[in-house]
C-alpha cells in the first residue's frame, strides 16, 4: 500500500513539499486588476460598526470578481450616507457608472440594520434600496451577502460572496510537532475556524451540494480513511476505511452518492458509493492509477485522472461505468480535473516544461487556455457561480490562495503568512 500511495503522490510531486511551517495568518489583497472592469463607487458606511466597515468588504468583493473597478476611497469627493446627500453629478464627474452607498442602525442588544441602496449613475436613477438586520457576530456576513445582492442587481448572476472555504493547513517546525488542520474562511479569506485538527495528513476536502457537510481524507488511524462530518453539530463518521487507498472522495450532484478512489482490489481504481447504504459500484478497471474523480453537473459522467498512458492525464468515463475517453493531449501532466456548475468546462492542473497551471477546457471544444502563471499550482475549484476558479499556489516560498476571473483574467489573492495551505475547495452554497 506505501509503494502505491507514493505513486499517487507521484502524480502530484508538488504536494509533499511541506517544508517548515509556522501559524497560518490569512490576508486578502488584489491583483491584477483587468482593463474594461465596470467602475463602482462602494461609500465606506455610517453608523457604529462591530468590526471592519460593510461597505470596504461589499467593494472588496465587488472589485474581487473582475467586473468592477471600486473608486479608492481617498478618492471620493464626498461621502453620502443615505439617498437625500447623494448628488449625482459628482459621482459623474468621477467617471463612475453605479454607487452604492449605506448605513448601520442599531437595533437594541447585539442588534443592527444595515440600510443600503445602489444607484445607477449614468442614468441617474435608484436601482436597489433595502434593509437587512443583523447580529454584531454576524457582520461580515452580512456584508458579503449585501455584496451579493448588488452583484446579481447589476449582473443578472449570483455572486457567491457568503460561501465559505475549506482549506488544509500545515503548522510545525518539524514531523514532531507537525499539525494539520482541516479550516473554514469567509471567501475572501477571513474569520477562518478549524473544524478537524490532527498530528496525521488531512487531504481532500469535498463539500456537499447543500454545503452542510464536508467529505474528506484522515490518516490519524496511520491509515488513509474518507470522513464525512457535519458542519452543524460537528459529528462526523467514517464511510470508507478498506484496506489501502481511500481517497479523492467527490459528491454527486444529488448528494446521495461519493466517488471516490479505492485499491481494495489491487490498483487504485475509481468507484461510486451511495452514501446511505455504503454500496459500492466500480467505475474504472485497469492496471494504471485512476483518481481524482469529479462529477458532471448532471451527474452522468465522471472526470478522473489516470496514468494508464504512461503520464497522467484526464479521462471522461459514465458514472455508471464503461470505456473511458481521454481528454487532455497537451502537455505531459494533466489532473485534477472538476467540473464547472454548469457542466460546460472543466478546470485543471496543466503541467508542461517543469511549470504546473491551472488551465481551463471547454468539454463541447476540448479547445484549453491557461489560468494562471505557475510554477506550482494545484487544486483547482469553482466559486458557486462558475465565474472565478480557486486554486493554491506556491511562489517563492510563499503560500497562497488565488482566486482568478475566468473571464477577464483579474485575481483575489488571500495570502497565508508563515504556513502551508493547500486543496482549497469554495462551497456551492452561502
Amino acid at each position: 500500500m506505501i509503494t502505491t500511495l507514493l505513486r499517487i503522490l507521484l502524480l502530484i510531486p508538488f504536494l509533499v513539499c511541506l517544508g517548515n511551517a509556522a501559524r497560518a495568518e490569512v490576508t486578502l489583497q488584489i491583483t491584477e486588476g483587468v482593463q474594461g472592469a465596470t467602475p463602482i463607487a462602494v461609500v465606506p458606511f455610517g453608523g457604529s460598526q462591530a468590526g471592519d466597515n460593510i461597505g470596504t468588504i461589499v467593494a472588496g468583493d465587488l472589485e474581487g470578481s473582475g467586473r468592477f473597478k471600486a473608486l479608492p476611497v481617498g478618492d471620493m469627493l464626498e461621502q453620502p450616507t443615505s439617498p437625500g446627500q447623494v448628488r449625482m453629478q459628482t459621482w459623474q464627474a468621477l467617471g463612475q457608472e453605479y454607487l452604492v452607498i449605506g448605513q448601520v442602525q442599531p437595533g437594541g442588544g447585539d442588534q443592527y440594520v444595515a440600510q443600503f441602496s445602489a444607484f445607477d449613475v449614468l442614468r441617474g436613477s435608484s436601482l436597489l434600496e433595502y434593509r437587512m438586520p443583523f447580529r454584531a457576530a454576524e457582520q461580515r456576513r452580512t456584508a458579503h451577502r449585501i455584496a451579493d445582492m448588488i452583484y446579481k442587481q447589476l449582473t443578472g448572476e449570483s455572486g457567491g460572496f457568503a460561501a465559505p472555504v475549506a482549506f488544509v493547513t500545515t503548522s510545525g517546525s518539524g514531523p514532531r510537532d507537525r499539525k494539520y488542520s482541516l479550516q473554514i474562511a469567509d471567501a475572501d479569506g477571513f474569520d477562518p475556524q478549524s473544524i478537524l485538527s490532527s498530528r496525521e495528513p488531512i487531504m481532500s476536502p469535498a463539500w456537499s451540494p447543500d454545503g452542510t457537510r464536508i467529505a474528506y481524507v484522515s490518516f490519524e488511524n496511520k491509515t488513509p480513511a474518507v470522513y464525512v462530518q457535519s458542519l452543524a453539530s460537528g459529528d462526523r463518521e467514517k464511510l470508507s476505511g478498506t484496506p489501502g487507498i481511500n481517497g479523492a472522495p467527490a459528491w454527486s450532484p444529488d448528494g446521495r452518492e461519493l466517488a471516490l478512489t479505492l485499491s481494495k482490489d489491487g490498483n487504485p481504481n475509481v468507484y461510486v458509493m451511495d452514501v446511505g447504504s455504503r454500496s459500492l459500484r466500480r467505475v474504472t478497471d485497469h492496471a494504471g492509477i485512476d483518481t481524482e474523480p469529479n462529477w458532471s453537473a448532471d451527474g452522468r459522467s465522471i472526470v478522473f485522472t489516470s496514468d494508464r498512458g504512461g503520464k497522467p492525464q484526464l479521462y471522461l468515463a459514465s458514472s455508471g461505468g464503461g470505456e473511458p475517453q481521454r481528454l487532455t493531449f497537451e502537455g505531459d501532466y494533466n489532473a485534477r480535473g472538476v467540473f464547472s456548475p454548469d457542466g460546460r468546462s472543466i478546470a485543471f492542473v496543466h503541467g508542461a516544461g517543469g511549470s504546473y497551471r491551472i488551465a481551463l477546457m471547454d468539454v463541447a471544444t476540448r479547445k484549453m487556455r491557461v489560468l494562471s502563471k505557475g510554477p506550482l499550482d494545484e487544486s483547482p475549484g469553482f466559486s458557486p457561480n462558475g465565474k472565478m476558479v480557486l486554486y493554491s499556489a506556491r511562489t517563492g516560498g510563499v503560500a497562497q490562495l488565488i482566486a482568478v476571473s475566468i473571464e477577464s483574467g483579474a485575481q483575489r489573492v488571500l495570502k497565508i503568512g508563515g504556513g502551508e495551505v493547500r486543496q482549497p475547495a469554495w462551497s456551492p452554497k452561502d
